[in-house]
């Protein structure tokens, strides 16, 4: 029967540089640790401290300064050792592989379809829940994506940014602009502000070359709607919103919030003509509509910066927002946004109101 391999303890390298402080030899250490004598010499070579770099004994400008005797000599010592071995775990492994044919298979048409390795990863675990082989964490994947330059450049295309390189997380600020009868986010309640109530929206625009975008995404479901408008005005923005929430009943439409963007100006129209409630963002902080700058994220995957949007692009901007809203997501247990949205509408005469008052 093969013996379970295991790496080398914190205790036996106290043993390691008791012996060879000693003089005992690496055979001799193995055999009083009863481990092969390869794994010792190993071990020594990998961790054998020099005094001499760490200290001035040898200053190879000053060469009638070079110390001799013991610092010149190499040491094991215990302490460092264990500390470089526990450095060495915490590093990142070779990038998995895909285990099986089926799981490539899986995951290439997931990521052919825009979906981000998170929502594969998940969606993995309810389609084959008793299939260890289905089985990949979204880092794997990304790394997996990573790992080579042929598959980064076969891959990456199909991530959310498709960068060419991996990258830290961060973000940009926006700038704002005063706005008449402004109501801030802090008066907004919050019921809204926790997603625990069905019916308040996120506002913005996506800005491009010819034509531009107005979205609007429901802050508990995640679900979008956008208009096309002809200019970042405040007049087309209004006559893009009275579109999108007229046909709406008035429990589905309770709330936006907007940044602070001048082609919001006209909010005042909205709150007289549906009697929505309407807030803005603080300056800086457009984490404050996170699902809203989300949602624009996944239309720049479809119209990226510096296209061209024209009027006459109605039908392929809804084909687009009905594959947005029909893709999973975790944090709504990966149902999509659309299940999510039909779903409240279905519940929406047993929704609790919601106060009003400002």
């Amino acid at each position: 029967m093969s013996r379970v391999y295991s790496h080398i303890g914190e205790e036996e390298r106290q043993v390691i540089q008791i012996q060879v402080g000693n003089g005992a030899t690496v055979r001799a250490i193995a055999a009083m640790l009863g481990r092969s004598a390869s794994s010792i010499s190993r071990e020594i070579r990998r961790n054998t401290w020099f005094p001499s770099n760490q200290n001035e004994s040898y200053r190879p400008y000053r060469p009638q300064r070079l110390k001799t005797g013991p610092w010149t000599g190499r040491y094991y010592v215990a302490g460092p050792a264990q500390r470089k071995a526990d450095a060495r775990r915490t590093r990142a492994r070779k990038p998995r592989r895909m285990a099986c044919d089926r799981l490539l298979a899986y995951v290439t048409d997931r990521l052919r379809r825009g979906w981000t390795p998170l929502l594969v990863a998940g969606r993995l675990r309810g389609e084959y829940p008793d299939d260890p082989l289905m089985r990949v964490c979204p880092e794997s994947i990304y790394r997996w994506i990573y790992s080579t330059q042929a598959l980064r450049g076969q891959w990456a295309q199909y991530l959310p940014r498709a960068h060419r390189r991996r990258r830290k997380r961060g973000g940009r600020r926006v700038h704002g602009s005063p706005i008449s009868l402004r109501v801030g986010i802090g008066h907004r309640p919050a019921c809204a502000s926790d997603r625990g109530e069905f019916g308040h929206w996120e506002a913005d625009s996506v800005i491009s070359v010819g034509c531009h975008l107005h979205t609007e995404v429901e802050r508990r479901t995640r679900y979008l709607k956008a208009r096309i408008i002809p200019d970042k005005g405040a007049a087309g923005t209004i006559v893009a919103q009275l579109g999108i929430f007229s046909p709406l009943p008035a429990p589905a439409r309770r709330s936006v919030t907007y940044d602070n963007g001048t082609e919001f100006a006209g909010h005042s129209t909205l709150v007289e003509a549906l009697g929505m409630l309407t807030y803005f963002a603080d300056p800086y902080s457009s984490w404050q509509r996170g699902g809203n700058e989300n949602r624009n994220g996944m239309l720049r995957r479809y119209l990226p910066k510096g296209g061209r949007i024209t009027p006459d692009m109605a039908d392929e901007l809804q084909a687009i927002v009905n594959e947005i809203n029909n893709r999973p997501m975790r944090l709504l247990g990966y149902q999509t946004p659309a299940e999510a949205y039909q779903q409240e509408l279905l519940n929406l005469p047993h929704q609790p109101q919601c106060c009003t008052s400002i």
